[in-house]
């Protein structure tokens, strides 16, 4: 059963920064790809950034590109999301996800098959 933990989430003042972990179990870590998405209320969930199961390719939604960068340590099972330059619109639940198989879109909700329960980041203006 694979489990994900996020934390890390909090209240930050506009032009702060954050950094979320997402603490995995349940299966090989290092085999599969990890993805960090958000869900503001009223809103649909969106991409904000993947990484490969080897941490060399990255890709990021484009409102977070420049100020977010994912990052993930294969020794300690965890993905991280550190969030510079916090906007008020960065507001929302953040949820970490990794997909079951290999061929996966790594832009896309369906791509991912297991999910964390997520972290509340709020940006105060």
């Amino acid at each position: 059963q694979v489990q994900l933990v996020e934390s890390g989430g909090g209240l930050v003042q506009a032009g702060g920064s954050l950094r979320l972990s997402c603490a995995a179990s349940g299966r090989t870590f290092s085999t599969y790809a990890m993805g960090w998405f958000r869900q503001a209320p009223g809103k649909e969930r969106e991409f904000v950034a993947s990484i490969s199961w080897s941490g060399g390719i990255t890709y990021y939604g484009d409102s977070v590109k420049g100020r977010f960068s994912i990052s993930r340590d294969n020794v300690k099972d965890t993905v991280y999301l550190q969030m510079n330059s916090l906007k008020p619109e960065d507001t929302a639940v953040y949820y970490c996800a990794t997909p079951s198989r290999l061929d996966y879109n790594p832009r896309s909700l369906g791509g991912y098959d297991y999910w964390g329960q997520g972290t509340q980041v709020t940006v105060s203006a």
